[in-house]
């Protein structure tokens, strides 16, 4: 069945039960305002601190919005894309959607203009979704994207090129379309990238959306009575994927815009949260807060937090400890995905498996796993070797890309993901390096290239190579190793200063000036150049602890 009838299916069994709720403690004019009172009181530009909606206004919402796009000639077929920040209305765009047979584009909300134009082009986008923080951006876009034909403003004021997203769909029935969509229908394409930093569209069914489903309720155990605190961004399939095991059991999410740790405990306290998915930094961060008693358990309600769990990145086993020491009731996950594999899930720790903190776990409900070499056979135990993967959630392709999709999908349907792993003997699987190049800080990828290219637009560089270095807190952290031309000086300051046509999270953390190897085909050698700079950095890191 495709992914739309589950939120049917709730609409018709709880109908005036809360489905999501929105929390954005951002919208608070007076710091001082309670956490209890955020929900009586309205910002100066009249959005609430709280929002909430049944599963009977999130149906409807999202057929009113498919009646909306079908009246604009959208058909089966066609992409849709989604600029949203986290928000109420995000989700049932999003199924609106795919009510109509087109396929859903989620956009990362961090792209800049000339990303945004890219990935619109890239999929074949005939229709933007976008809220006020992207207006800027998408009208610098709009040159570049000549099939779109239709833009929505989610918000008010929309600007004068795209329609009032919430008013026209008043007029819209309510009544899903009579569109025939089956599980091997394509549903949406979101995009991933390699060493090159060039995007990826990745082509998912309805199968692989309906499969996460499933897997992630086996895996965490989610039931009727579960409230899912969401916090990180629904563009990206792990947080949409992790919340589909509450879309399977009618249970309610609520989606926090804001990472601050007392939010964080203040909506797991106010919603009496159950599960929460977190990232590293914001676990630290978390326990930090506690051990300078800035935040006091006691003043909390969390005895019903019964499952927190991690994914996105490397977890480090002495932080997972940590937590459980200080949160010794709960239960804790690791999962590992990629969005080739529809998110999180095809291979995840297991709750019961707490002694094996360190290992992403073994192969999830429903998927294969196997660690091979460079001529596809299968390794040793104890071995290193490429980490596949085979399941129902694999992508069906690469979108308009048939060499890229032959390079990592076989013909029988296993996906090489790219990370070095070995497997124990009693069959965990432990990460131990990346194929790829990929940084990931905090939950998010950086790619080198991107970020050497820019460098070397700088009339001092003359060669630059970006690599990641390990940090306590984000995982990995961006440095960039610059040569500088001959007889020219270059200080740190100054390629910060520059750094600032960047967007944040893609400017280097630490500036190492120094020149940068090269082998005899002309390749940056980053294992030696990593190898040197992490024992230094780590010595200089704790130096300064």
């Amino acid at each position: 069945m495709p992914i739309t009838a589950f939120l049917e299916k709730n609409a018709r069994l709880y109908p005036d039960m809360v489905s999501l709720v929105e929390i954005n403690p951002e919208n608070q004019p007076d710091k001082t305002v309670s956490w209890r009172e955020f929900n009586l009181i309205e910002s100066a530009r009249g959005e609430k601190y709280r929002r909430e909606m049944t599963w009977r206004e999130f149906d409807r919402m999202a057929n009113r919005f498919a009646n909306l796009l079908l009246t604009r000639g959208v058909k089966k077929g066609d992409k849709v894309a989604l600029l949203l920040m986290n928000c109420l209305e995000w989700l049932p765009l999003y199924f609106g959607i795919l009510k109509t047979g087109a396929l859903a584009v989620p956009m990362n909300y961090r792209y800049a203009a000339d990303e945004i134009q890219y990935c619109a082009c890239l999929a074949d986008v005939s229709v933007m979704v976008f809220g006020p923080e992207f207006t800027e951006r998408v009208q610098a876009a709009r040159e570049g994207m000549p099939l779109i034909r239709n833009y929505f403003f989610v918000g008010k004021n929309p600007p004068a090129f795209a329609d009032n997203c919430e008013q026209m769909i008043t007029y819209c029935s309510s009544t899903a379309p009579a569109v025939d969509i089956s599980e091997e229908d394509d549903a949406a394409i979101y995009f991933s990238s390699g060493t090159t930093g060039f995007p990826k569209a990745i082509l998912h069914a309805h199968r692989a959306l309906t499969n996460a489903c499933y897997t992630e309720q086996a895996h965490h155990g989610q039931t009727h009575d579960d409230v899912f605190l969401c916090i990180p961004p629904l563009y990206h399939t792990g947080a949409k994927m992790h919340w589909f095991g509450s879309l399977l059991t009618g249970s309610r999410a609520v989606l926090l815009r804001g990472v601050r740790p007392e939010w964080i405990l203040h909506a797991v306290s106010q919603e009496r949260a159950t599960i929460v998915w977190l990232l590293v930094p914001w676990v630290q961060d978390i326990l930090d807060a506690i051990e300078r008693g800035e935040l006091k358990l006691e003043d909390y309600r969390l005895s019903q937090w019964r499952l927190m769990h991690i994914g996105a990145q490397p977890v480090p086993p002495s932080l997972i400890r940590r937590w459980l020491t200080v949160f010794p009731h709960h239960q804790y996950d690791t999962n590992y995905g990629l969005s080739e594999s529809a998110g999180p899930g095809c291979v995840h720790l297991g709750v019961e498996n707490i002694a094996k903190v360190g290992a992403i776990g073994v192969p999830g409900f429903g998927w294969k796993a196997r660690i091979v070499s460079e001529s596809g056979e299968q390794v040793a135990v104890g071995e290193v070797g490429e980490l596949m993967v085979h399941g129902a959630g694999v992508m069906k392709c690469y979108y308009k890309n048939p060499k890229a999709t032959q390079e990592i999908l076989s013909p029988d349907g296993w996906l090489a993901t790219g990370d070095m792993a070995r497997q124990d003997e009693d069959g965990f699987i432990y990460l131990v390096d990346r194929k790829k190049d990929v940084i990931i800080t905090g939950g998010e990828n950086l790619y080198p290239v991107q970020i050497e290219d820019f460098l070397r637009g700088h009339d001092l560089i003359s060669d630059v190579a970006v690599i990641g270095l390990p940090d306590a807190r984000l995982g990995e952290i961006a440095a960039a190793i610059i040569q500088v031309k001959q007889g020219c000086t270059l200080t740190e300051e100054e390629v910060n200063e520059f750094c600032k046509a960047l967007p944040r999270y893609k400017r280097p953390r630490k500036i190492i000036f120094a020149d940068v190897p090269r082998n005899p085909t002309g390749k940056i050698e980053k294992p030696k150049l990593r190898a040197r700079y992490s024992s230094e950095h780590l010595v200089e890191a704790q130096t300064t602890r």
